[in-house]
């Protein structure tokens, strides 16, 4: 085996640990009522009190990437993100996305919700110690080194 299969490997493994960290996340941050869904309801957030979110989630799926005005929204949350030292991940499987967070996918009258941004916040309460968030924001601050400044994780399938 070489090196690269080695390496291709090892990250594989890395992204999947990451995306079911990210998972546990927001699993335990949802009954908490510390997760705001939606580009409108994030930025409101993020202008109001960003010192207490403590991930930003961008969320897309094949078909947003045509879509202008979404990305000039994520380059504008990313922006402000980037300034206040919000880590930031870029999921790529909406539906998924949805299904993690459960009852948060759909708004009353059946709608679905803007799942495109999700901001996980801080519970006011207690300082949140979660390893899980630990190696996001982990994963988050060794991608910044590497330039990569907004990763992207595979959300798998169930």
């Amino acid at each position: 085996m070489t090196f690269e299969e080695l390496s291709g490997d090892y990250s594989q493994e890395r992204m999947d640990s990451v995306a079911k960290a990210l998972e546990e996340v927001l699993t335990s941050a949802l009954p908490q009522g510390c997760i705001t869904v939606g580009v409108y309801e994030a930025a409101k957030s993020l202008n109001v009190d960003p010192d207490n979110v403590v991930l930003c989630i961008l969320a897309t799926d094949d078909e947003d990437v045509k879509d202008v005005a979404l990305q000039i929204h994520f380059t504008l949350i990313q922006a402000f993100c980037c300034e206040n030292d919000i880590n930031i991940l870029r999921v790529n499987n909406t539906r998924r996305l949805a299904e993690i967070l459960e009852g948060e996918g759909k708004q009353s009258g059946g709608e679905p919700m803007d799942l495109h941004c999700v901001l996980v916040t801080s519970p006011h309460s207690t300082s949140w110690k979660d390893p899980a968030l630990s190696k996001v924001n982990r994963f988050c601050r060794e991608s910044r080194c590497m330039d990569q400044w907004v990763p992207i994780i595979n959300l798998p399938e169930r």
